[in-house]
């Protein structure tokens, strides 16, 4: 914090001489424990990294950084961002988890900590923890954003994630943190657009409603607030049909995990050979999975993928976004499991942007979320539809902690 203190020193001196680093000079965010930060401890949630300090930051970090953001410190995540919890509680309801694995970053921006945080996503680790923490986050399209400096789960599923309190606030940070890095060799040389003037050009979009695997998959609480919530967007003048995915689609949730746990034993084969008795047991047990996967498996599970991915594209030139509860149940009871990412696992893996945007409230008083989904690099027209959704269902209040 002594550096963050200092930070916002100079930002305070730096305004008065009329003098401003970027779009965000002063904005206090936070950090998921598996970005590099110079100086400050980085040990993605695991006594296999205890005490280890980077001497560089990720590119992702930096860029804020030279907008004028402040970093505030780490935030917890899972170990490895993978599925053992980290100790973060839910700031709606300290009985229930955060979700995972970015779960300090969702807690920090819900509980109003901070005004924004980086997470990653490499099945549902940044949309789902955002959905339960009442929060709007933006994962971008595979590459858009530099993956430099951030401890992998699995190379070819993870991206950078963002949460904010607003949809005009991912617009800012992906604004300042898009775009190709040479130290990425995944960083995509797409021309990065202008997020924020998009957001200017708001208008009722075409929504695309999937019901199967999803909507039927979702609990009666979760249907019934989204179902509400799709009546209001339609009234506000959006157009809401529902769609249907292509025959092969339900294999992508196969082809996503089978990457994932080859990917995530090649990961860690060097430190879990010198550290296995340090590692906790999910992780564990995706690391020795993952030894066992043959590799034409492996192979067969990257093609399934890309198969998928060019039967779903001209489905997502038929709308401005396909739509979906952002989580099958309101978060779970208990922070022994950070919930289910089937919702968003299958759009991790095909590489395409989503959204979750707050939708309403369990009866409980959990929030719950709106998920949208577009083409690839398509991220100034999702932010503009998440946007436009965001001003009729309105965004979530604070929680009373």
């Amino acid at each position: 914090m002594d550096g963050a203190r200092a930070a916002a020193r100079r930002c305070t001196e730096e305004l008065a001489r009329g003098e401003l680093r970027g779009p965000l000079h002063g904005v206090p965010f936070g950090a998921k424990d598996i970005f590099y930060s110079a100086g400050l401890r980085t040990e993605a949630g695991s006594r296999v990294l205890a005490g280890f300090v980077p001497a560089y930051d990720a590119t992702a970090v930096a860029r804020l950084k030279a907008a004028g953001a402040i970093l505030l410190g780490k935030l917890h995540t899972t170990e490895f961002a993978t599925f053992d919890p980290a100790p973060t509680h839910n700031p709606w309801n300290l009985e229930h988890t955060p979700g995972g694995s970015s779960s300090g970053s969702a807690a920090a921006v819900g509980a109003r900590m901070a005004a924004a945080a980086l997470g990653s996503q490499t099945a549902g680790s940044t949309l789902r923890p955002a959905s339960y923490c009442g929060v709007a986050a933006l994962k971008p399209t595979y590459g858009r954003v530099s993956a430099y400096g951030v401890i992998p789960v699995a190379w070819t599923q993870d991206h950078v994630g963002f949460m904010a309190r607003s949809v005009e606030d991912l617009a800012l940070l992906l604004q300042v943190t898009a775009g190709h890095d040479p130290a990425d060799p995944n960083s995509s040389t797409e021309r990065v657009p202008d997020y924020t003037g998009a957001l200017t050009r708001r208008r009722a979009p075409r929504l695309g409603v999937l019901h199967q695997g999803f909507l039927d998959r979702a609990d009666a609480e979760v249907a019934r607030v989204t179902n509400d919530a799709l009546a209001r967007l339609e009234r506000s003048g959006a157009s809401v049909e529902a769609v249907k995915l292509p025959a092969h689609f339900e294999t992508v949730y196969a082809a996503c995990w089978t990457t994932v746990l080859v990917e995530a034993a090649a990961v860690h084969a060097d430190l879990y050979r010198r550290h296995a008795d340090l590692y906790r047991p999910r992780i564990r047990e995706m690391v020795e999975l993952g030894t066992l996967v043959p590799g034409d498996l492996y192979l067969r599970a990257l093609r399934v993928r890309g198969r998928v991915r060019r039967e779903v594209l001209p489905l997502l030139e038929r709308v401005d976004a396909l739509v979906t509860p952002t989580t099958p149940t309101p978060a779970p009871a208990g922070l022994a499991a950070t919930g289910d990412p089937v919702f968003q696992a299958p759009w991790t893996a095909l590489g395409l942007p989503t959204v979750t945007v707050p939708c309403g409230h369990s009866g409980s008083g959990l929030p719950l979320g709106l998920q949208l989904i577009a083409r690839p690099f398509a991220e100034a027209s999702l932010l503009a539809t998440a946007g436009w959704c965001e001003d009729v269902l309105g965004r979530a209040p604070a929680p009373a902690l």
